[in-house]
């Protein structure tokens, strides 16, 4: 109650709702997103007189759900994406336009770049953020310690990763030194991207038609990925993992280090650490992921759908849903808060949001996502494979990218 009553009373953007607002909104988010999406809602719908109603669809089926929706004029008045999808939404003009309303935001400078950008066409603007995910290294300190290393000191570059790795693995018994989405293209989107960028390299082309995925950067992380495989230093199962439990074994405590979802760290090991995610020599960066939102270009309640998207992205909203449990807030100036300073974990995940990159396509899942697409062909192949291949693969992947 005491928070309810905290958040009707946010400051960071009118609490005061339309005249004449609807007794409710229809809003759909994915199963990934849901329980943020959840507790903004529940929140939401405690302290004000519009209430939100909220359909929660299974993941795999969510574009499919949001393109016969949009066949049928049937959308919600509000609707989320995965924010690598978000092009194709407003491309095929399912959004409605909201530039002057996030302009007119008080704290529209502060709010994810990436995620808007990437919801932005021809000048216009259509998406907030929504929910944050990140990419970073959790490395498990009691692991680290036993294996004689600094506990308190992730990797800084690509071959420490490799070596920490190792050095973990030695202990034996059912301890690994790594795990990852072998089989799992957007594992691998997530996760892998952020070690070519911090080495100052792109994954694709400024209009994202064309990849780049078999630069010399590029090669380097596939071939440690290839030596951690081959070595068995990565656990059991890493070569068919297709996402499904793919944060699990660390969270069974017996993995030493992996890039992870942010959003996970809750369910891990107290004995959790956290690294930005290194170039091959140094330097950081992450997949800036995790879901957009916008209203729906049919809805007929512009107006009380933006009152719910602005009260998202308020000082209580993002400090006391988001913050409190851990999750990454959508601006950089609450990345210091209450929460956040009594964790320096999560502080560190804030500051490395700055750096990170939302990789922009309109043939993104066909070419990344997609268990069939051509960037699954070339990982597993580089990886698992004899490496021979990534250059023919990676024409593969612009090939689609270039529709």
């Amino acid at each position: 109650m005491l928070i309810a009553l905290a958040l009707s009373a946010c400051s960071s953007g009118s609490s005061a709702e339309p005249a004449g607002a609807p007794s409710e909104l229809t809003m759909w988010t994915r199963a990934a997103t849901q329980v943020q999406s959840q507790a903004f809602v529940d929140a939401y719908n405690e302290s004000h007189e519009t209430k939100i109603d909220l359909t929660i669809i299974p993941t795999d089926d969510y574009q499919a759900k949001i393109g016969a929706a949009a066949g049928s004029k049937s959308l919600p008045d509000l609707f989320a994406s995965d924010v690598v999808f978000v092009p194709n939404y407003t491309s095929q003009g399912l959004y409605l336009d909201i530039t002057d309303r996030i302009d007119g935001f008080e704290h529209a400078d502060d709010l994810a770049q990436s995620h808007i950008e990437t919801g932005t066409l021809d000048g216009a603007k259509y998406v907030v953020p929504h929910t944050m995910d990140l990419s970073v290294l959790f490395y498990n300190k009691d692991l680290y310690e036993q294996a004689g290393l600094d506990p308190n000191t992730g990797p800084t570059t690509l071959a420490e990763f490799d070596e920490q790795a190792r050095a973990v693995d030695a202990l034996g018994g059912d301890v690994s030194g790594t795990y990852f989405g072998g089989n799992c293209g957007g594992c691998m989107v997530f996760t892998g991207f952020p070690w070519i960028w911090g080495a100052g390299q792109e994954v694709m082309n400024e209009d994202g038609t064309s990849a780049s995925l078999a630069s010399d950067e590029a090669k380097e992380v596939y071939e440690v990925y290839r030596g951690l495989a081959a070595d068995d230093i990565a656990g059991p199962g890493t070569q068919d993992e297709t996402g499904a439990t793919w944060t699990a074994p660390f969270a069974e405590g017996t993995i030493g280090v992996m890039p992870m979802p942010s959003t996970t760290l809750g369910a891990m090991p107290d004995s959790t650490g956290v690294a930005a995610i290194p170039g091959i020599d140094g330097g950081e960066s992450t997949f800036v992921g995790g879901d957009a939102i916008g209203i729906s270009a049919t809805s007929e309640n512009a107006d009380a759908a933006w009152e719910f998207l602005e009260w998202t992205l308020g000082d209580e909203a993002q400090v006391e849903v988001l913050a409190k449990n851990n999750d990454v807030v959508a601006r950089a100036d609450l990345a210091s808060n209450k929460y956040s300073d009594a964790d320096p974990r999560v502080v560190a995940i804030n500051e490395v949001a700055a750096k990170g990159k939302t990789p922009s396509s309109l043939h993104f899942g066909a070419a990344f996502n997609d268990p069939n697409g051509p960037w699954l062909t070339l990982f597993r192949g580089a990886v698992f494979g004899d490496g021979t291949t990534i250059d023919k693969d990676n024409e593969a992947v612009s090939a689609v990218l270039g529709g």
